[in-house]
């Protein structure tokens, strides 16, 4: 670093100068995890490295940061020295001559390329109060109808690193995890935010999630409704049997108290609506008893319906 302050963002990274936009991001990654606070607690030469690798990633991997100080770069090689700057002198050089240190370049370059430039480097470059800047990140995590039941670990790539995740059983969809200190990171500075991870249960074909209760529709047959019946049925929390009262109707709901989900604090109810199915083809002798029933039945469906809809017709 020369005396009015300057920094070769290529060297800190230790690439060349016709680097790819792969090679500064694979160089940056590889010695932001060398450096990385969270790695070297109580370390100010690698705080130190860590903001200036940070800075150095912040100019080189924006197009237009990287040419403008690519052009200020060559600026400064051209007269570093302080004796050949007339003979070296090119056209559009003196715009660079307005500035005295290399702050003072930086600190307009990222304003001119950052609504919010101006103040992420006076947050590096300062101890002035500024306006804190938010670096907490959001992420939205969709988990299975078993990882909320159960409980899971998700292994998450958030800003180039690697964060196990802890889903407690019973969790439910808008819920928030914090992560302290996992969030963005403040360019230059090191600073990081946290990183809140709110989760969404995805859908089920079966089990529809409300809170801690689980519904689902029960397929069942003309005669487990009229005559009740005894099943064994699936449930989240395995295999159970469900009595079906006699005279069940279509659409009747039924609840099983503490058969949902469960977390630490509750647990949730399971409700069965019950949906008549018929089968898609009546053998010979269903039909035959589908027969007598017609011929003994004393029930009239329709009888209130009718006596309602020609009523309402005679008042129109």
């Amino acid at each position: 670093m020369a005396s009015d302050g300057f920094k070769d963002y290529f060297k800190i990274l230790g690439i060349s100068r016709n680097a790819t936009d792969q090679d500064i991001k694979s160089a940056f990654r590889k010695l932001a995890r060398k450096f990385h606070p969270d790695l070297n607690p109580y370390n100010e030469r690698a705080e130190s490295e860590f903001k200036e690798i940070n800075e150095a990633y912040e100019i080189l991997s924006d197009e237009d940061k990287k040419k403008s100080y690519e052009e200020y770069l060559s600026y400064w090689f051209r007269n570093r020295d302080g004796k050949s700057r007339d003979f070296y002198r090119k056209k559009n050089d003196n715009r660079f001559e307005e500035y005295l240190h290399f702050d003072d370049f930086l600190s307009d370059l990222i304003a001119r390329f950052s609504g919010v430039g101006q103040e992420i480097y006076s947050n590096i470059s300062s101890d002035k109060n500024t306006q804190s800047l938010n670096l907490d990140a959001e992420f939205n995590l969709k988990i299975s109808f078993s990882d909320a039941l159960n409980g899971t670990k998700k292994n998450l790539l958030v800003n180039d690193e690697r964060i196990e995740v802890e889903i407690p059983k019973g969790i439910k969809t808008g819920s928030k995890i914090l992560f302290k200190n996992k969030g963005n990171i403040q360019p230059g500075k090191g600073k990081r935010g946290d990183l809140l991870i709110e989760v969404t249960i995805k859908s089920h074909p079966i089990w529809k999630v409300k809170g801690l209760d689980v519904y689902a529709d029960l397929p069942i047959s003309l005669d487990e409704l009229a005559l009740g019946a005894n099943i064994s049925v699936p449930s989240p929390q395995g295999d159970i049997y469900l009595s079906i009262p006699f005279g069940s109707l279509p659409d009747q709901k039924l609840k099983l108290e503490g058969q949902g989900l469960d977390n630490l604090d509750a647990r949730g109810d399971l409700f069965f609506t019950l949906k008549l199915k018929f089968p898609e083809k009546w053998s010979d002798d269903e039909l035959r008893l589908i027969e007598k029933l017609r011929s003994v039945r004393i029930d009239e469906p329709r009888f209130s319906w009718v006596d309602q809809a020609r009523t309402y017709v005679s008042k129109m």
